[in-house]
């Protein structure tokens, strides 16, 4: 009588010599056919759900490791010669179809970082993200801004898809000094096209207007940079009420999408305890970059003098944290603050929330 076993996937008694063992089972052929497969590269036999490749290149973790990679957008996997690579990220494999696609893409993938332009002759430069929602992430509306924004011939402005957003996109600036960004940077026909699309920016609730500051801009040696830095980090937590009024934000949404650190003694305390954040971004001024500080606090607009004013109250607080010691900052008042500030879109715009030493004037509508 011929020896029967039991399958050890199916359960199914057969006889021994019909069986195939692998990996210390015994396993039918129908089982073998189904539950394993063969690595295309070197041919050994594995579990299919240990397939590190996928159902047209079955592969085990080894040969993947060694000769693969997946597309970046589609997933496919591809032998290591036939990935293509933009020139702006070599770290992410595209198959020639979406390298293709790709390349034509007005709108980027959020992590696209193409080498920084600079504009203008100062020290101090802004990166300028600009989120607009409700008109759509279109890659016709995308062109549309970019033709207003480089109409120069200069590459000013790029764009990129963000996740946060409802139906938008992020318009992101090369780093200009803030009279480039004031006088020569065409943001007040940016924000016009954009309204004329469809978008908004204030009223999504959504949507942020966000300044990145070179680190270098704060002092030339880590340690003069990271005394400036406190210092910010100190006038924003002093200043934390007429900033929230400031940024056009709710409350809830200031704790979401730009937190504060909490008010202490001294700046170098409140810098001491932002570092112990990791790696969370969404704070009132982001200290995760490498090359810059992220001021986050302002809502989202596409009304221009609410723009330029917060670029200029961004700047003023660079101002004091680069020329005030830090017991002359603990000592600075908001209402001293302000009676500093000279620039007129800026004085307005306080002027509008309640926040100027003088009269208060009337505010048109945020879009």
């Amino acid at each position: 009588m011929k020896e029967m076993k039991a399958c050890c996937v199916c359960g199914a008694l057969h006889p021994v010599e019909e069986l195939t063992e692998f990996d210390d089972y015994w396993l039918c052929s129908s089982c073998l056919r189904t539950e394993t497969i063969l690595c295309q590269d070197c041919g050994e036999r594995i579990w299919a759900d240990a397939n590190a490749g996928d159902s047209n290149t079955p592969l085990c973790q080894r040969c993947y490791d060694r000769n693969y990679t997946s597309c970046e957008d589609c997933g496919r996997v591809l032998h290591h010669d036939d990935a293509y690579y933009t020139d702006d990220d070599d770290y992410e494999p595209r198959c020639y179809h979406c390298h293709c696609r790709a390349s034509e893409r007005l709108i980027h993938d959020y992590s696209y970082r193409p080498e920084p332009i600079f504009y203008g002759d100062g020290k101090r430069v802004f990166g300028i993200e600009l989120e607009i929602d409700a008109g759509g992430e279109n890659e016709k509306h995308a062109e549309a801004i970019l033709n207003v924004a480089n109409a120069a011939g200069d590459e000013l402005l790029y764009i990129k898809h963000d996740g946060s957003l409802l139906d938008g996109m992020e318009l992101v600036s090369h780093p200009a000094t803030i009279d480039f960004h004031l006088n020569q940077f065409p943001w007040a026909a940016i924000m016009e096209k954009a309204k004329s699309l469809g978008y908004v920016s204030h009223q999504s609730g959504t949507a942020g207007l966000h300044f990145h500051v070179n680190r270098t801009a704060f002092g030339d040696t880590i340690e003069e940079q990271e005394t400036c830095i406190a210092r910010l980090l100190y006038l924003h937590e002093a200043f934390w009420n007429e900033l929230l009024r400031f940024s056009r934000r709710t409350k809830k949404q200031y704790e979401q999408w730009c937190a504060r650190y909490g008010l202490r003694d001294q700046p170098q305390e409140i810098l001491k305890h932002a570092k112990g954040y990791g790696s969370c971004r969404y704070t009132a001024v982001n200290l995760c970059n490498a090359d810059t500080v992220e001021f986050r606090v302002c809502r989202g607009t596409l009304r221009y003098t609410s723009f330029a004013a917060s670029l200029e109250l961004i700047d003023r607080l660079c101002d004091i944290a680069c020329c005030l010691t830090d017991d002359e900052v603990k000592h600075l008042s908001w209402s001293s603050f302000v009676a500093g500030c000279t620039q007129p879109e800026l004085i307005t715009y306080l002027k509008e929330k309640r926040l100027y030493v003088s009269d208060p004037v009337e505010s048109e509508a945020e879009i």
